[in-house]
């Protein structure tokens, strides 16, 4: 082995310094990819304004979920109940508002269903010891169930709640930005705030890379990963609520269709899936790749079998570069 340099003449190696930001790197490398190809072959619609605008309302809707998911899945977990949750926090919001008449009110009901179960599912992995994999299949299957029982399978208009003042603050606009954005960007800073800035995001990232250590040190464990379940329940419970009053309809299916979105949102952005490391950044730009393709390919003139081929094409590519770069970078 090498001598040390000596003190005070030693530079930092170019690869050491650009370790913690090679995965940002690979996702930006592939976003830039990705989006430059649509341009070229599409420029009558990636370079006009109404696809950005289609993209800012309804990417949002599995993005604002895929935040706080990244940091469950850095700390070791994985949710995959949170489509079932965007429909039973409806639930919650439709019980409330039918009794009480108050917009306000059912959007207290709808977050605290979901933060019901958020910490159900936090809860049942951390004091009974079932993965949490095996433990959000069983409970994507309960909320759902519980979803559409609770209302009979019935939809339910929801009209009269663009007359509550919070209708726009939700679902309106703002500068001609669409309000689902704007949660979004917000959700998403909050969260890196949250990963990089806050203890939570520490305990998450020593606990995904290596629990039994965690433990020694003093970190609660069960604590920090119950808080990062109800997280991502109240997340979902979010973006059910805006999925549905962006529509002014609710209907019992809300949520289905946006798991493996979500999931690959998270994945394509570098978030490991052994925990121990994520990337808000990655998993914003990486929800924006996954909502695009699919118009992209209509855009270019290819037919609807192939976005699932490039879907599964995206994801190999973009977590192979993050694995590349990794390896190459890494301290």
């Amino acid at each position: 082995m090498s001598a040390p340099p000596a003190a005070g003449t030693a530079r930092r190696p170019f690869g050491v310094a650009l370790g913690p930001w090679a995965s940002q790197i690979g996702i930006t490398v592939a976003f830039a990819l990705l989006w430059g190809m649509f341009i070229v072959l599409a420029p009558a619609t990636f370079l006009n304004l109404p696809i950005y605008q289609s993209f800012a309302q309804t990417t949002p809707f599995f993005a604002i979920v895929a935040m706080p998911l990244t940091m469950v899945i850095v700390a070791g977990d994985i949710d995959l109940s949170f489509g079932s949750i965007m429909s039973l926090g409806m639930v919650g919001f439709i019980a409330a508002w039918k009794l009480t008449g108050s917009v306000e009110l059912g959007i207290a009901a709808a977050l605290a269903t979901g933060v019901g179960c958020g910490l159900f599912n936090g809860i049942f992995v951390t004091y009974v010891g079932i993965p949490s994999l095996v433990v959000t299949i069983g409970t994507q299957f309960l909320f759902r169930g519980l979803a559409v029982a609770l209302v009979s399978g019935k939809q339910f208009p929801l009209v009269t709640t663009s007359s509550s003042p919070l209708y726009d603050v939700l679902v309106g606009k703002l500068f001609g930005v669409p309000m689902e954005f704007i949660w979004l960007i917000t959700i998403a800073i909050a969260t890196w705030l949250l990963l990089n800035r806050h203890r939570l995001g520490q305990n998450a990232y020593s606990i995904g890379d290596n629990a039994q250590a965690s433990a020694l040190m003093g970190i609660p464990i069960r604590r920090t990963r119950i808080t990062l379940f109800v997280l991502t329940g109240a997340a979902a419970a979010f973006a059910g609520l805006l999925n549905s009053l962006q529509v002014v309809n609710y209907y019992p299916a809300v949520g289905d269709g946006y798991l493996l979105p979500t999931l690959a949102a998270v994945f394509v952005g570098g978030t490991s899936v052994f925990g121990g490391w994520g990337s808000v950044w990655g998993t914003f730009l990486g929800a924006f790749m996954i909502g695009g393709i699919s118009a992209g390919l209509v855009a270019i003139g290819l037919s609807d079998y192939y976005p699932q081929v490039v879907y599964g094409a995206v994801i190999l590519v973009s977590v192979s570069i993050h694995a590349v770069l990794r390896r190459r970078f890494e301290y």
